[in-house]
């Protein structure tokens, strides 16, 4: 898929009057080996530096991450207060994004794919003849870990108030 992703890219970047350069090229890598992980500039960078990868400095990591997003290849959200990106998955045939479901504990992001927005679209457009082009959605709780781990701490700070 980040081949394809790569040749497409080339073809938009030269309609731009820019090419695909090898850092570009390193970046959208990171990507293809953390599929469906949501990556933060410093994260990306990071991964380069394990790599060996010193030619490519941080504020390169950024500017790449502004132009990818700008031509649709990625998607950025904001999580926890920092731009995140990941490969735009979105086609002509299915322009939306999934959802996001994020841990309040332990910042997990998860992602849920839900055809329920597309009605929910259709009646906004009925009800104010706002046409909706896209989306985020984000809902905020905790994962199934965190959940059992309140239950497991709550259980146990029952217990030694009863003793």
């Amino acid at each position: 898929m980040i081949d394809n992703k790569a040749d497409n890219l080339k073809g938009v970047l030269g309609r731009k009057n820019k090419k695909m350069t090898p850092q570009r090229r390193k970046i959208l890598d990171i990507f293809a080996e953390h599929p469906h992980e949501h990556l933060s500039a410093e994260e990306i960078y990071d991964a380069l530096r394990l790599q060996q990868e010193t030619s490519i400095g941080l504020a390169t990591v950024y500017r790449t991450l502004d132009l990818l997003t700008e031509l649709g290849v990625l998607s950025s959200i904001e999580l926890h207060g920092v731009n995140r990106y990941e490969l735009n998955q979105s086609t002509p045939d299915s322009p939306h994004q999934h959802h996001h479901l994020i841990c309040l504990r332990c910042g997990k992001v998860m992602e849920f794919h839900s055809p329920l927005t597309a009605p929910l679209e259709k009646e906004i457009r009925k009800q104010t003849g706002f046409h909706v082009h896209d989306h985020q959605l984000k809902f905020f709780g905790y994962c199934e870990d965190c959940q059992r781990e309140l239950a497991e701490e709550k259980a146990k700070a029952e217990t030694e108030k009863e003793e």
